[in-house]
């Protein structure tokens, strides 16, 4: 599945996008909000690409104007919930575009998606509690916040973070 939008194009990400995606993700401020450890070889890149970029229903964000992917957005399945149904949403965004609505534009026809055809009840999405760009952009979207789960996780450093717990019903389908 491919989108377009005004300033994007949402596709799979494939092994030969390895060098636009070590450049954002080898910046501290990207994949420490993630909890993920900053890319320090293009080889973890690539391995990333393998292991999760590359899967279905998750897109590279390409900026038309340049052909250049500047980000991820997607879903999986929600490990701390049991009920398969439900999707959870990621996403990670060079720096240099925070600020510019390129997530927002980017999450609307996935979101969209999730629904409509994917048809999943729910969308939760994870964030640290100091991380308010996210919590900005999920509130924009009308994710609620269900709550904080304390000590939930360790990253890649060893710190012990907890998760806010946000969540997105599907208007057309409840629980």
């Amino acid at each position: 599945m491919i989108f377009k939008t005004q300033r994007l194009i949402l596709r799979q990400t494939v092994k030969d996008d390895a060098l636009d995606i070590f450049e954002y993700s080898k910046n501290p401020n990207i994949g420490t909000n993630a909890g993920w450890q900053p890319h320090e070889t293009i080889q973890d890149t690539i391995e990333t690409i393998e292991l999760l970029f590359s899967k279905e229903n998750i897109w590279g964000i390409v900026l038309k104007e340049t052909n250049k992917i500047i980000g991820q957005a997607g879903f999986m399945d929600d490990p701390k919930r049991e009920y398969s149904d439900i999707k959870m949403l990621g996403y990670a965004l060079s720096e240099e575009y925070w600020g510019k609505g390129i997530m927002t534009e980017a999450l609307t026809p996935i979101i969209k998606y999730a629904f409509q055809v994917l048809k999943v009840p729910l969308i939760s999405a994870y964030c640290y509690p100091s991380n308010t760009r996210s919590k900005k952009l999920l509130t924009k979207f009308g994710f609620k916040l269900e709550g904080t789960l304390k000590y939930a996780e360790k990253i890649w450093n060893g710190q012990i973070l907890d998760n806010e717990c946000w969540a997105l019903e599907n208007p057309n389908k409840k629980l």
